[in-house]
């Protein structure tokens, strides 16, 4: 499943990316996502759900959601 659609305030673990743009790959990468890493949908902004609020590894972070689109998810096996 893809972040942009998983349920809000539910862990969920990284499992990988999409292969449509590289760019945005290294992008995530770049900012702190990996396969295996906890995170949390907390948040959508006001107008349109645009940007995203999740928590990645406990730290917060902001996504666009053609970002969090291109994350695959999870749920968090406890």
């Amino acid at each position: 499943m893809r972040l942009r659609d998983y349920p809000r305030n539910t862990p969920a673990t990284v499992t990988g990316f999409c292969d449509c743009d590289m760019d945005l790959q290294t992008r995530l990468r770049e900012i702190g996502f990996a396969e295996g890493d906890r995170v949390e949908k907390v948040h959508y902004g006001l107008f349109g759900g645009n940007p995203i609020s999740v928590k990645l590894n406990g730290v917060h972070i902001a996504l666009r959601k053609h970002e969090a689109q291109a994350v695959f998810v999870e749920a968090l096996s406890e």
